[in-house]
C-alpha cells in the first residue's frame, strides 16, 4: 500500500474513531471497560487470521518479551480510556496525549541515557507550558462554576446548594483524577516505545504478530472487570433501538451496539494503519501525521460536541503543536518538494 493511502487511512480512521468514542462516552460514560474489551477482542480475532494465519504461522519473538509489552500495553489502554469515566473533555484529552514527546525525553535520558540537542528541550518547554495551560484553563471553569453556586445561596434552597456544591468540588476532584490517568498513559506509552525499539532492534520488525500478541495475552485480565462489563452491557441493551432490514423483517438493534461495531473497526483501521506506515516511513513522518491528527480531532470535537474551549485552552493547543512540530524537525519536508529544473 502507498504512503497516500496509509496517511488518509490514519487521518480518517482515526478521526472517525475518536468521535464515536465521544459519542459513546456521552451516552454511557462508566463504559471505558467495554469498549477497551471490545476493541482488544475485535483486534485479536482479526489478527489471530490475518497476523498469525490462524495459528499455523511461527512465533519469531519470544512469549517472554510479549508478556512485558503486553501488560505496559494493557496498562496504557486501560489508563487511557479509563480517564474518559472522570470529568475531562475529549479535547483536553487529546492535548495531554500530545505530550508524549516529553514522556519520552524524559526516560529517554533516564533509561536509555540518550541526549537531545538545545531545540528539543525547547520544543518540549513548549509542549509541557501548552499542556499545564489547558489544564490550569480546565480547572478554572470547574473551580468557577464551584463559585457561582455558592453566590446563589439566596435564590436557592440551602439543601439544594449543598448538593451542587459537593457535586462541583467532585467535578474538580473527577478532572484531577482524568488529567492524573491521562499522563499516567502517556508515560507507560513512552516506556512501551522504548521496548519496542529493544525488541525491533533484536529481532527485527514483526508488527502485524505484535498486534496480534498485544491483545490476545491482556483478555483474561478482564475477568477482574467482569462486573462492570455486565453491567454496561445491559446498558447498552436496554439503548434506544435502531430498526435495520433484515431478510425483509424489521429487526431492532441498540444504537450503542451499532456505535461499538463501528468504533472497532475504525480502532483496527487506525491502529493498522499506523502500523503499516510505520514500516516505509520514517518516525518523523508518522509523529507528525498523528499530531495532524490529532489537531483534527480537537477542532471536530470543539465545534461537533459543542466542548467547553477557551482563549487559554486555544493558546496552549498552540504551544503543544508548536512544540510538536519544532521537535520533528520540518526540515526533512524538503524532500517532498520537486527540484528546480536545471537549464
Amino acid at each position: 500500500m502507498s504512503a497516500a493511502f496509509l496517511v488518509s487511512g490514519v487521518l480518517f480512521c482515526c478521526s472517525v474513531n475518536v468521535m464515536i468514542l465521544e459519542l459513546q462516552i456521552k451516552a454511557d460514560p462508566g463504559s471505558a471497560n467495554l469498549i477497551t474489551f471490545c476493541q482488544f477482542l475485535f483486534v485479536a480475532v482479526v489478527g489471530f487470521m490475518t497476523g498469525t494465519n490462524f495459528g499455523r504461522k511461527t512465533r519469531v519473538i519470544p512469549l517472554r518479551h510479549y508478556a512485558v509489552l503486553t501488560t505496559l500495553y494493557f496498562v496504557q489502554s486501560f489508563a487511557n480510556n479509563k480517564a474518559l469515566s472522570y470529568n475531562i473533555s475529549m479535547p483536553m484529552h487529546m492535548i495531554i496525549k500530545s505530550g508524549s514527546l516529553v514522556a519520552n525525553m524524559i526516560l529517554g535520558v533516564s533509561l536509555a541515557g540518550k541526549r537531545y540537542p538545545a531545540s528539543k528541550w525547547v520544543s518540549i518547554f513548549l509542549v509541557s507550558g501548552g499542556i499545564i495551560l489547558c489544564t490550569l484553563a480546565s480547572a478554572d471553569d470547574a473551580l468557577k462554576k464551584h463559585e457561582n453556586r455558592e453566590m446563589d445561596v439566596d435564590e436557592i434552597s440551602s439543601t439544594a446548594v449543598e448538593k451542587d456544591s459537593r457535586s462541583e468540588r467532585g467535578g474538580f476532584v473527577s478532572l484531577c483524577i482524568g488529567v492524573g490517568l491521562v499522563s499516567f498513559s502517556v508515560f507507560v506509552a513512552a516506556g512501551l516505545g522504548l521496548f519496542q525499539e529493544i525488541l525491533f532492534k533484536r529481532y527485527g520488525r514483526h508488527s502485524q504478530e505484535g498486534v496480534f500478541y498485544t491483545h490476545i495475552l491482556p483478555l483474561p485480565c478482564f475477568i477482574f472487570a467482569a462486573e462492570s462489563l455486565i453491567q454496561h452491557v445491559h446498558v447498552y441493551n436496554a439503548s434506544e433501538p435502531y430498526f435495520s432490514d433484515v431478510l425483509m423483517r424489521q429487526i431492532p438493534v441498540p444504537r450503542l451496539w451499532l456505535l461499538m461495531l463501528a468504533n472497532v473497526i475504525t480502532f483496527f483501521g487506525c491502529s493498522s494503519s499506523v502500523v503499516s506506515l510505520m514500516t516505509i516511513c520514517s518516525s518523523l513522518t508518522v509523529t507528525l501525521v498523528l499530531t495532524l491528527r490529532k489537531f483534527f480531532s480537537i477542532f471536530i470535537s470543539v465545534y461537533w460536541f459543542d466542548n467547553t474551549f477557551h482563549t487559554r485552552h486555544w493558546v496552549g493547543t498552540f504551544f503543544v503543536f508548536l512544540g510538536t512540530l519544532l521537535y520533528i524537525d520540518l526540515s526533512f519536508v524538503k524532500q517532498w518538494w520537486p527540484k528546480p529544473k536545471q537549464s
